[in-house]
């Protein structure tokens, strides 16, 4: 594999989020595609390496090391994809899953809404079957990347009044080009819009686009959140790059006429970062150890997500503060990186959620009280 990154890993990058992008990041997905490398875990029949998870490490250990683009069907590849293999059907297999590996068919996931967020089973949003098709109606929020997207994995009340809210939900694949679908970019507080509303009225999809069974997509949307959340390694290496990142900055820059890296306070500082994220990706290999035994992820995999999340954030923001008044700049070194990093304390799940999931599988302290 690193030879043939050291033979295909595009030199230049166009600027980002715009139309440039978008086909640079499609003939990249198709170039992996190709390759055999874009989604190796998944079976060979389907057109992966079925590779181990050993395997899969090095393969995201290598990509990094390569600084190779981003993969643009990220979610389809990750997430949307392996469930599919998993729980689909063989017609939904055959359709979908080429074109998730070549980039062709873009994916986003149509979870969270304006009222349901980490509460994610108080979604609203409808869908009623009529005749063939399901007729959607309701809203999304933060859904990445869904301004272009082909499809969405959404999550839907396909049942009143259930006895359990969890139950009722079905997860159904929704074409995102049609009349019924709207959305509205979102401006964050890093001067991106990747985030989005999406809104559908009186969407349509084909009856048999449901992933699993009809009302019991609970199942599904946990699946694609233990995909998420297992993925600790990219967090591990994530948490390394911003470390690498700073003590460059801290050698190339002065204070007082004195280069940062001699001045011992931020010494002192880096060398305990040092240390966190090596614990980090130790962390993530106990994780793995823990996933080849038991052949599924744990609860380690949300002590990874907060620790890295959340380590992620603090040294972000100890950059900035080095660079002083420069770090009012948009331009600064570290000011988008440090006010994005807000965002992965959010996703996959709040650091306050994790921290309720440690306390109650990992301690064995009482749930909280619910009414």
């Amino acid at each position: 594999m690193r030879g043939w990154l050291d033979q295909h890993v595009p030199r230049g990058r166009p600027p980002e989020d715009g139309p440039e992008e978008i086909r640079f990041l499609r003939d990249w997905q198709r170039t992996l595609a190709e390759g055999g490398w874009a989604g190796i875990s998944w079976p060979r029949e389907y057109g992966g390496r079925g590779a181990t998870l050993m395997e899969q490490v090095i393969y995201q250990e290598e990509m990094d090391r390569a600084d190779a683009p981003r993969q643009i069907g990220w979610f389809g590849i990750t997430m949307g994809g392996p469930v599919i293999i998993q729980i689909g059907t063989e017609a939904q297999k055959q359709r979908y899953i080429p074109k998730i590996l070549n980039g062709e068919e873009i994916w986003c996931q149509g979870y969270s809404e304006p009222n349901a967020g980490s509460d994610l089973a108080s979604l609203r949003t409808r869908a009623v079957l009529e005749g063939d098709h399901w007729v959607i109606n309701g809203s999304k929020i933060w859904t990445s990347s869904a301004h272009q997207a082909d499809l969405c994995f959404l999550l839907c009340r396909t049942e009143d009044n259930p006895p359990d809210k969890h139950m009722g939900i079905s997860a159904i694949i929704v074409d995102m080009h049609q009349p019924g679908v709207r959305t509205r970019r979102l401006h964050q507080m890093n001067d991106e819009r990747d985030f989005n509303e999406t809104y559908f009225e009186n969407a349509l999809a084909p009856a048999d686009c449901v992933v699993g069974e009809v009302n019991k997509g609970w199942q599904a949307a946990v699946a694609v959140l233990g995909f998420e959340r297992g993925g600790s390694i990219g967090r591990a290496l994530g948490v390394a790059r911003v470390l690498d990142e700073v003590v460059g900055y801290c050698r190339t820059h002065s204070r007082g006429g004195r280069p940062l890296i001699q001045d011992p306070l931020v010494r002192g500082q880096l060398a305990a970062y040092h240390g966190r994220v090596h614990a980090a990706r130790l962390g993530f290999y106990r994780n793995l150890t823990h996933w080849l035994r038991e052949g599924r992820p744990g609860p380690e995999g949300s002590m990874m997500k907060l620790y890295c999340s959340e380590l992620r954030k603090e040294m972000l923001g100890f950059a900035a503060s080095l660079a002083g008044p420069e770090a009012m700049r948009w331009d600064s070194a570290f000011t988008e990186d440090y006010l994005t990093s807000f965002g992965g304390t959010i996703e996959a799940g709040t650091s306050e959620i994790q921290k309720n999931t440690l306390g109650e599988r990992v301690l064995g302290l009482p749930k909280d009280i619910r009414n």
